[in-house]
């Protein structure tokens, strides 16, 4: 990509940077935490930010601990479709919920929470996982003449690249930072994602794109 600089069309989207998915955390994405320091850096460029914030309850549907006899990383039948069982992560409230004490990220404008309707997962921010259900993250972002989406944090091959995926088919130019980024990478899931976001058109740039 040619040296980018954001303007007042862009947004830098942070995805779930949030203890439970940092070391340490109940469901925490290898070396997680190395997103930190780079989100801090991008985010002296954007005009614009906002964060996603899974935000379960403790009962959630999700959670491998709500099926008696499964456990985390089998996959179950819902009925709005297939869902990998979880460890308990992110609950309301809770620490593991709270996002990364090193972000320094004073002039984000918009947080959307994922996940606090107990019988449904959330990955993107832009829909549930019944892929129906809005979460309005649309709808504001053309009320505020955004028109292109950089994605950053956790994790690459689930929230990251769900919420890249929707954000192209919703007429956004989505833009994944891939080194402010991580993945869980489970039997293959990180090639898959990014097989799904090069066919939607999500472009990929480097830190070095923005100078840094």
């Amino acid at each position: 990509m040619p040296h980018i600089t954001p303007g007042e069309g862009d947004i830098l989207l942070i995805i779930d940077v949030q203890n439970d998915f940092c070391d340490g955390g109940a469901l925490a994405v290898p070396d997680g935490d190395a997103v930190v320091p780079a989100i801090n850096r991008l985010a002296g460029e954007f005009p614009h930010m906002a964060m996603t914030q899974d935000w379960h309850p403790s009962d959630h549907l999700s959670f491998a601990s709500a099926h008696p006899g499964k456990k985390p990383f089998e996959t179950i039948l819902l009925p709005y479709g297939e869902q990998v069982l979880w460890p308990d992560h992110c609950v309301q409230d809770s620490d593991g919920a709270a996002f990364h004490r090193a972000l320094d990220l004073p002039r984000v404008e918009l947080i959307v929470r994922k996940g606090f309707r107990r019988a449904i997962d959330s990955y993107s921010a832009f829909f549930e996982n019944d892929r129906r259900t809005p979460t309005g993250l649309a709808g504001y972002l053309r009320d505020r003449t955004i028109d292109r989406i950089f994605f950053c944090g956790l994790a690459t091959d689930f929230c990251v690249s769900f919420t890249a995926v929707d954000a192209h088919k919703a007429g956004f130019e989505a833009v994944l930072i891939d080194p402010a980024c991580r993945a869980i990478d489970r039997d293959g899931s990180l090639a898959a994602a990014r097989v799904a976001m090069a066919d939607a058109g999500v472009i990929t740039a480097s830190m070095s794109d923005f100078g840094l």
